[in-house]
């Protein structure tokens, strides 16, 4: 996993898992091996019947002298033999005659020692009923000194790499054990970890969907875990009380605009009754602008609530119906103004009193951005767009993705609030449609108006009449 990136519970789990597994199997191998050295230490593990410690002593401390005769070098086996095993005892010869022995050999093995010659190997038991350690085991076997024939006590403690051997099997068992459950966790977390997380799946997909328009949105709690219930329920909680201040807001903005209607109408209307000039040219442009500005302050928390019903709208009647009531403005500002509509008609299925404040808006923009000279044209084509046109700078291109944004202002210090094409832009996806900047053939700003039904085709899915351009 990258250390850059939120690391996966659902591995986190799974890693967990596995190595708690591993930490309890070694724990538990680590405690089985302390005893069985610390039994090993003490004696309690004996060679038994087929444990051969005290032959492999003696195998590895016979040697010959120069002369032949069969000697032992001390070692630390034969020491710890010695101390431990009671009444510890061996004999040691080859074929030549040479014999090497120590302790007391057993009286019942006295009478049988001429017949031991020709053997390889064997236990001697004693009583049947005695279950202990034989009382004797022989074994030839090849030694530093050559092949010699031993014969010892059957007792004698275990050696370590016997106890090891002993309980390899067991240890090999034990590690399987680890792998196959480290694979199952690796196969089976996975499963119920996503299993149990659905329902916080869900969550997360209602999350993506809630947005500024959709109030009183929450996210779901059936199926979320109970550890992470409560995160769910403090989002659900801080969402009622965004929408709580969203509705105060809207409130407050709603009445804020309708209280400001009337004193600027009422400054337009003595503004109207001074003397023509310059002042008075500019004076109207700002209470026009505050005008305006009410508007689309209204037209935010109208455009907030349900749909409108969508009606046959003729788009040349309302253009020029727009452009006449904007040509004193921008006559007063040095444009000109042309109307170029392909048809006499043009019908959508929308809401007028949106699209009058759509199209009100983008004209507006145009006299406040188009430099103050030149042509303002706004033309009606049957194929369903409006496009407003001036001659002034135009837009940076660096700024194309950005003037549908709220509040974003392409010049610094410019007029307006930057709410004017936010709200022509969610007037458009009202009707299915959508606000765009188009290449034009000259300097300035091209904005258009596009509706979903272009050429008779249902692009949006809306249901309505095909444009009808006549």
């Amino acid at each position: 996993m990258s250390l850059r990136r939120p690391s996966s519970l659902k591995w986190r789990l799974v890693v967990l898992t596995a190595t708690a597994q591993a930490a309890t199997f070694a724990l538990l191998n680590l405690a089985v091996v302390g005893v069985v050295g610390a039994l090993w230490m003490s004696g309690a593990i004996s060679g038994g019947t087929y444990q051969l410690s005290t032959i492999e002593a003696l195998t590895a401390a016979v040697e010959r002298t120069s002369d032949g005769d069969l000697v032992l070098r001390p070692t630390k086996e034969l020491d710890r033999l010695r101390r431990e095993v009671d009444g510890f005892w061996f004999v040691v010869r080859d074929d030549a005659g040479h014999q090497l022995s120590e302790g007391r050999l057993p009286d019942m093995l006295t009478p049988l020692m001429p017949g031991l010659d020709r053997i390889e190997s064997a236990v001697v038991a004693g009583d049947r009923s005695d279950e202990t350690a034989p009382v004797a085991v022989l074994q030839r076997v090849d030694t530093p000194a050559g092949r010699v024939q031993m014969l010892t006590s059957g007792k004698g403690p275990a050696l370590l790499r016997q106890v090891v051997a002993a309980f390899l099997p067991w240890l090999y068992l034990n590690l399987f054990v680890i792998g196959l459950m480290t694979v199952a966790t690796l196969l089976v977390t996975p499963l119920v970890v996503r299993r149990a997380m659905l329902g916080l799946g869900r969550a997360a997909d209602e999350a993506k969907r809630i947005d500024i328009g959709r109030s009183g949105a929450r996210l779901t709690e059936a199926g979320v875990p109970v550890e992470i219930l409560p995160l769910v329920r403090a989002v659900n909680e801080a969402l009622a009380r965004l929408d709580k201040g969203y509705e105060s807001h809207k409130r407050f903005l709603a009445d804020a605009a309708h209280e400001l209607r009337t004193p600027i109408a009422i400054l337009t209307t003595r503004i109207s009754a001074l003397p023509s000039g310059p002042e008075k040219t500019r004076l109207l442009e700002d209470t026009t602008r505050l005008t305006v500005l009410t508007g689309q302050l209204l037209d935010l928390q109208r455009l907030g609530q349900d749909h409108a019903t969508l009606l046959p709208v003729d788009l040349v009647a309302l253009a020029k119906r727009v452009v006449l009531d904007l040509a004193p403005l921008a006559f007063a500002a040095g444009y000109e103004v042309t109307f170029e509509p392909e048809a006499e008609t043009v019908i959508v299925n929308g809401d007028e009193t949106a699209l009058d404040r759509a199209l009100t808006n983008l004209i507006q923009n145009a006299i406040d951005h188009g430099g103050r000279r030149g042509t303002i044209r706004v033309g009606v084509a049957c194929a369903g767009w409006i496009e407003v046109s001036d001659e002034g700078a135009g837009i940076p291109s660096d700024q194309l993705d950005q003037v549908f944004e709220p509040f974003h202002r392409a010049r610094q210090g410019g007029k307006g609030a930057g709410l004017g094409l936010d709200l022509v832009q969610r007037i458009m996806h009202l009707h299915g449609g959508h606000a765009e900047v188009v290449a034009g053939p000259s300097t300035g700003a091209y904005m258009r108006l596009v509706f979903p039904w272009r050429q008779g085709s249902d692009r949006q899915g809306i249901h309505s009449d095909p444009v009808s351009c006549t």
